[in-house]
């Protein structure tokens, strides 16, 4: 199973703001330029990420975004299941267009679905907390 970008960049963005100060505030420009990438795109991540309500966004002058929950209450399972589009691993796990003629006998369907629940399980074991145990390094790679 391979994580879209824009569940890459949740985490990311979720690491990078769990890696300061508590409180700090952190831009949107200075995590897209930490990790070289789009900072339109990164600007959608962090607004469903504000939807979601692991981050607080403050607009204006002196204003970025922090985490607004403790990394210990951010579990990973939950931010993978509501930042990706869908975990339709092969055709048939989507209704609406599988054309596969052997779907409605195919065993491969029932593993393949064992699969991915296995891997949503251990994720669900695990919070931001647990990334971020290496706080001082990882804080050493941002330039903010």
């Amino acid at each position: 199973m391979r994580l879209t970008s824009y569940t890459d960049y949740s985490i990311r963005v979720l690491i990078s703001l769990a890696a300061q100060p508590k409180d700090k505030l952190v831009s949107i420009k200075d995590i897209a330029d930490a990790y070289k990438i789009s900072k339109n795109h990164l600007m959608k991540v962090v607004h469903q990420l504000g939807q979601l309500g692991l981050v607080d966004t403050l607009r204006g002058r002196g204003g970025g975004i922090r985490l607004a929950k403790s990394p210990e209450e951010i579990n990973l399972g939950w931010v993978v299941r509501h930042t990706e589009d869908d975990f339709y691993m092969v055709e048939c796990f989507d209704p609406e267009k599988s054309a596969c003629i052997i779907s409605p006998v195919c065993r491969a369907k029932s593993i393949l679905q064992e699969a991915t629940e296995a891997y949503l399980a251990v994720l669900d074991k695990y919070t931001l907390a647990d990334i971020i145990e290496n706080k001082h390094e990882l804080k050493k790679a941002f330039n903010f």
